[in-house]
């Protein structure tokens, strides 16, 4: 499953454009620009494995490349970004995401 058979190729060239400076990314706007707050949480969970790179039921601070997860022309998140993304998803604090 590709990431464009969940999501608008648009929205998600126009969100990661959006973000491509370095230190530029808000995960929050990022997520509403592609569209994911609209969507189900069946949808969610599809991204969500899409990212899951590693079908580990869990996204990993190694697998959090996010902007190149929605397209291979985004950019990687600088260690900063990274580690706030992953705190704000990873609600137990074993360093990483589930799909909840």
């Amino acid at each position: 499953m590709a990431m464009t058979d969940v999501l608008s190729a648009e929205d998600i060239k126009k969100a990661v454009g959006a973000f491509s400076a370095a230190e530029s990314f808000n995960y929050k706007k990022f997520f509403e620009m592609v569209g994911l707050k609209k969507k189900s949480p069946e949808d969610v969970k599809k991204v969500f494995h899409i990212l899951d790179k590693d079908r580990s039921g869990f996204i990993e601070e190694e697998e959090l490349f996010v902007l190149k997860g929605f397209t291979p022309e985004g950019r990687d998140l600088s260690d900063k970004e990274t580690k706030a993304l992953l705190a704000a998803g990873d609600k137990d604090g074993d360093g990483k995401i589930g799909a909840d």
